[in-house]
């Protein structure tokens, strides 16, 4: 059995049509493997958003496949994308939109609990994710009573509750200062590792870009190997 959990092949995408028309991606591939963070780095405008969307089953493509855990997703109904995006891939954004009412630990136990998961599972399985991204001591806390830093790795915990074999960051260490953007960006590697998820996040910083396994970029459409 392959352990390629997320697979991109001959992947086109555009916006408008004629001479308007813009090509973002174009014959485009990707492959990552179960355990690996691809670093995906590109100048604004390029479609590092427009590729993690795709990823995500957030948009489809005009033409070409996106295979989640070996799931072939072009000709599946809208409810059963949906259905696998919720079952299969962790999203975490630059903002961590925590909900303020509710604590770390609750928030993490939401999805799951979403999910069908008892009370109990749920919470064990939150401070589970807690400990390993080292904020377990603030379960208890409200996110407005975190750090910055905390923040993201409640969403990072978050993003994982329901096991997700695909985790996707869109600019997850963004809004960190350099020292905090560190500590995310180890606790995501940690994490990566401990759940054997395929990861692909885009970031801007070269220093964190260059600890990940690879990094890509985008190049007149295509999805190619960059270095730093």
């Amino acid at each position: 059995m392959s352990n390629s959990y997320l697979r991109l092949s001959g992947v086109h995408r555009h916006y408008g049509e004629g001479a308007t028309q813009v090509r973002v991606l174009d014959q485009a591939d990707l492959v990552v493997e179960s355990g690996e963070l691809v670093a995906l780095v590109a100048p604004s405008g390029a479609g590092k958003s427009t590729l993690l969307h795709l990823c995500g089953l957030l948009e489809s493509p005009q033409a070409g496949e996106v295979e989640i855990v070996g799931n072939k997703t072009s000709k599946l109904s809208d409810r059963s994308r949906t259905q696998l995006r919720r079952n299969t891939v962790g999203y975490v954004y630059q903002f961590h939109h925590l909900l303020p009412e509710f604590s770390a630990l609750e928030n993490v136990t939401m999805p799951q609990l979403i999910a069908g998961k008892s009370p109990a599972d749920a919470d064990k399985r939150a401070m589970e994710l807690l400990d390993i991204l080292g904020v377990a001591p603030r379960a208890a806390h409200r996110p407005a009573e975190l750090s910055g830093g905390e923040q993201q790795r409640v969403a990072i915990a978050r993003a994982a509750a329901n096991h997700p074999r695909v985790i996707l960051a869109d600019e997850p260490t963004g809004n960190l200062d350099p020292d905090t953007s560190d500590l995310v960006f180890q606790a995501l590697q940690s994490l990566i590792r401990t759940e054997g998820a395929a990861a692909l996040i885009a970031t801007h910083n070269h220093d964190l870009a260059k600890r990940a396994d690879r990094i890509v970029t985008i190049k007149a459409g295509k999805v190619v190997p960059h270095s730093l």
